[in-house]
């Protein structure tokens, strides 16, 4: 079976990666690869919109029932 684009760079990457690390001792791969932040799926402006929607709405439901008749 022939092999798509994206399989052939992946194969590319990781045939890169591994040959990058042949001869190398674990502490020296440790150091090498740097760790990923952990990055949220959504950014913060969103956030705060949402949490100000579902909040929001929970305090005005509360004014009116409290208030209201």
């Amino acid at each position: 079976m022939a092999q798509t684009p994206t399989q052939r760079r992946a194969n590319q990457k990781f045939a890169k990666d591994t040959e990058a690390r042949m001869g190398k001792n674990v502490e020296q791969l440790k150091k090498k690869i740097p760790k990923e932040q952990l990055k949220s799926p959504i950014s913060p402006v969103w956030l705060g919109v949402l949490g100000f929607i579902v909040f929001g709405g929970l305090i005005f439901e509360a004014l009116s029932r409290i208030f209201g008749r």
